[in-house]
Order: C-alpha cells, then structure tokens, then sequence
C-alpha cells in the first residue's frame, strides 16, 4: 500500500501537524525519485480527423498519482474538463482508502472531456505518453507502487481504441523509449470521481514538495514541448 503523505495529511486532519511534518520529510526524497522526464515523440501517424463542427468527447486517462495527470490535461487547449477518478474497478469500492490498497482494480485515472474539433484524440495520446506519464513502467511510476498507479487508456469509442492501438505499436516500433509500453488499452467499463480533496489538487497546493517536485514539471514540460496546445491559467 502506498499512501501519499500529502493526501494523508488531508484524510487525516486529527493529526495534520505530524502529517504536516511528514509530507514535508518524505515527499521530497520520494518526489525526486519517482520524477518523469519528458519524451519528444513523433506525431500519431494514425488519428482520428477533426469534425467540422465543435463537439465533446471524453476518454480517461491512467498513469500514476492523478494529481499530475489532472494538472496536464487542464492546461491543455481544446480540454473542457479534466476530473480525478477511479476507472476499472466496482463501485462500492471506488473510495481513496479501498483503492489505496491495491485490492480493487481501480486505476487512479482522470475523465479528460474535449472538444475534437479544437484537440485531437491523437494529439492527447501524445501528450499523455511524453510529459504526463511513463508509459513503460508497469504498476508503478516512480516511487509510487502498485495496480492503482497502472497505465491505462480507457477507450470510449472505437476510434479511440484503434488510434491509441496504432500509436503503442508506432511508438515500440521507433523505440523512442528503452522498455516497451505496458499501457493497458481496454474499454472504459464505469468512472468514479474521486474525493472534493483530490480535485485540482496541483492547483490549490503548488507548494507542496510532492507537487513542487512531481507534478509540476509535467506542466512545464507541457508548455515547452507543446507551446500550440499550451493554455496558462
């Protein structure tokens, strides 16, 4: 079981002045180790085209701690809504607590609603593979260890599925990473959002040494390697 001291420290107030000491003891060390460094990939050479018209689709991502991933995709142009959730497990387990054990086969993950006619689904794949996650790392990423910090695509419509299908096998192909990606690619069975505590979390914490270390840099990664896609505050 892994727990984020930051997220303890908010599920536990009666002692947040020790979890306080806490999230600032062990976030630091376990931020550095567990830090993603963005990837310059190459285009989806498969992808689904722009309607003519604006529109909302919505797909959810999974790759590690959901506060980073939240964090991208809302600074992403195009990008309606970006939610923090659980996907791939039941219902009444769909709690931080249960999922926290690793026992539910949730995936902390995050319901990224868009305009298709603004951003692309390709254009999220990009995204979501170079500065939101790693996408060869298999149940964990960084420090962060197990089944819930999964990559995933959680596909809602058969174009999403065979996009993303083509991306993987682009990406492996090219060997832009050293490993080859273990992202689960599988339908999106029933989202959950997650707790009020853990929505925008990056946003109303930006000192928090996890965020400060972990999370932060994706967004900095994004603004530098997609300066088209990028929105600021």
């Amino acid at each position: 079981m892994t727990l984020h001291p930051g997220k303890l420290f908010r599920a536990a107030a009666p002692v947040a002045a020790l979890a306080a000491l806490l999230s600032a003891a062990l976030t630091c060390g376990r931020a550095n180790a567990g830090a993603h460094e963005a990837v310059t990939l190459p285009a989806p050479a498969v992808d689904v085209a722009p309607p003519a018209k604006p529109g909302k689709e919505t797909v959810v991502f999974a790759g590690g701690c959901f506060w980073g991933v939240q964090a991208v995709f809302q600074h992403v142009k195009g990008v309606t809504e970006a939610t923090s959730g659980y996907a791939g497990g039941a219902a009444d387990t769909a709690t931080y607590p249960q999922v926290s054990t690793g026992a539910t086969g949730h995936a902390e993950s995050v319901r990224v609603t868009f305009d298709p006619a603004r951003v692309t689904f390709g254009q999220l794949l990009k995204v979501f593979f170079s500065v939101a996650h790693d996408p060869t790392e298999l149940n964990h990423q960084g420090a962060d260890e197990g089944t819930q910090y999964r990559s995933a695509v959680f596909f809602t419509s058969p174009d999403q599925k065979r996009v993303t299908d083509a991306y993987v096998a682009q990406l492996d192909r090219a060997k832009v990473f050293p490993d080859r990606i273990v992202t689960q690619v599988v339908p999106l069975p029933a989202f959950y959002p997650a707790e009020a505590y853990h929505q925008d979390y990056a946003a109303h914490h930006p000192d928090e040494p996890y965020i400060m270390f972990n999370d932060a840099p994706k967004v900095t990664h994004l603004r530098q390697l997609f300066p088209d896609l990028y929105r600021g505050n």
